[in-house]
């Protein structure tokens, strides 16, 4: 816990890069990995909301996990008609 709270602002600032990424055109591997390091991001965000119980890093989360999500459903494709 103790280690999360040290790196706050350098897991906030990844988080606001990640944030700015453009995501057009993505292969499946880039949106996997993406995927994945929302879902770091996210956890590591939430760490820090456990302590500081701030607002803005609560909205931060829900804008990473729309991005995720969006991310995600795109991977998932469409589902096939016969």
């Amino acid at each position: 816990m103790k280690d999360n709270l040290e790196n706050t602002p350098e897991t906030i600032e990844k988080a606001l890069e990640f944030e700015q990424r453009k995501m057009k055109s993505l292969s499946t591997s880039d949106r996997i990995e993406i995927s994945r390091e929302a879902k770091q991001l996210i956890l590591d965000l939430n760490q820090i909301y456990k302590q500081k119980k701030d607002a803005k890093i609560m909205d931060l989360m829900k804008r990473l996990t729309a991005i995720k999500q969006k991310v995600e459903k795109r991977l998932k494709g469409k589902p096939l008609t016969a």
